[in-house]
């Protein structure tokens, strides 16, 4: 660890950001973007179909992670995608996650169609 005195050690503890430039932070309007583009480009007015949901969910976890990639910010990235048929009925989901606040986050999406409900969470932690 480095001692107190040393001015980047300080430097890094007083910006919060645990060593991350500023433009190295996620910026979560971004990546809600980057979530409801993939979910509409797979999905878009698609009615519900029991075999295209492995498709969508495939479709849509793939195009989230290449363009967070494409960001080439130094995080981890995890994505969950769930798909069910709008009835009606609802969807609940709950979550729970112990990371650093600074630098790590997540953001869930949800979206719909006529019939359709999509939850899409990803996560992100500093690498």
């Amino acid at each position: 660890m480095a001692a107190a005195t040393d001015p980047l050690a300080l430097a890094d503890f007083e910006a919060g950001l645990d060593g991350l430039a500023e433009n190295d932070l996620i910026d979560e309007a971004e990546v809600d973007s980057i979530v409801r583009e993939a979910i509409l480009h797979a999905i878009g007015d698609t009615p519900w179909a029991d075999a295209k949901v492995g498709a969508w969910s495939s479709h849509i976890i793939e195009a989230i992670l290449k363009r967070l990639a494409n960001l080439q910010k130094p995080f981890k990235y995890v994505c969950h995608v769930s798909l069910t048929q709008r009835c009606g009925a609802g969807m609940h989901a709950a979550s729970c996650q112990r990371y650093n606040p600074k630098t790590d986050g997540l953001l869930s999406v949800h979206w719909e169609s006529a019939t359709v409900l999509c939850l899409a969470t990803v996560f992100w932690c500093a690498a």
